[in-house]
């Protein structure tokens, strides 16, 4: 099985803001960033089915430069709410590194 840590050396979440949750995907090399932007699996349907947020309040922006992704939307509740369960979003990508990849070429 191709899991995110096949392609990216770091995956990780984070607060953007009390309101914002970020993610970020850093590729090893160009090779790997360009395999896994051609999977197309890194998009606004995918965050909004596991985050339960709508798609048009996904920001979904490649970085070539950095050789990364960043996701951003909106926090399920806001940050150091009574049913914010992660206070610094750190742990939010957990759901993530379970996503099945293509192999990489």
């Amino acid at each position: 099985m191709t899991t995110l840590l096949d392609y990216c050396s770091l995956v990780r979440s984070k607060n953007a803001g009390p309101f914002t949750l970020t993610f970020d995907f850093m590729c090893r090399d160009q090779h790997t960033y360009e395999a896994l932007i051609n999977t197309g699996i890194l998009n606004q349907t995918l965050f909004a089915e596991l985050f339960n947020a709508s798609e048009n309040e996904i920001l979904v922006v490649n970085h070539p430069r950095a050789l990364a992704v960043k996701v951003s939307l909106p926090r399920p509740c806001v940050q150091g709410d009574l049913h914010d369960s992660d206070c610094y979003a750190g742990q939010q990508y957990a759901p993530l590194m379970q996503l099945q990849l293509p192999e990489l070429p």
